[in-house]
């Protein structure tokens, strides 16, 4: 079993800074969808835009009809729209 402390009991940092690179150069844009109802909708929008190159979270707010999607650098609006499509929901534009 791996982990992230070491045996004098303190914590290994290295995955850490890791992590924080990597959000340090990512980019957060909200969407605004619509056509989204219930948790089906979510899990339907979260799983495509998910799929896309680039793509590290994606946070979705049924009821805002809003998308949050968190990517590498500047996002593919045009990819992320058509995965929103193909889930059966409409990007209206950025929030």
């Amino acid at each position: 079993m791996s982990s992230c402390c070491t045996p004098d009991g303190s914590c290994s940092t290295a995955r850490e800074a890791t992590a924080a690179r990597a959000v340090a150069d990512s980019t957060t844009t909200v969407y605004a969808v619509t056509g989204m109802t219930c948790g089906h909708c979510e899990t339907a929008v979260t799983t495509s835009v998910s799929a896309l190159d680039g793509v590290i979270s994606v946070d979705v707010d049924v009821a805002g009809g809003l998308v949050t999607v968190t990517t590498g650098g500047e996002p593919d609006d045009a990819s992320i729209a058509a995965a929103i499509d193909d889930a059966g929901y409409e990007l209206t534009g950025r929030a």
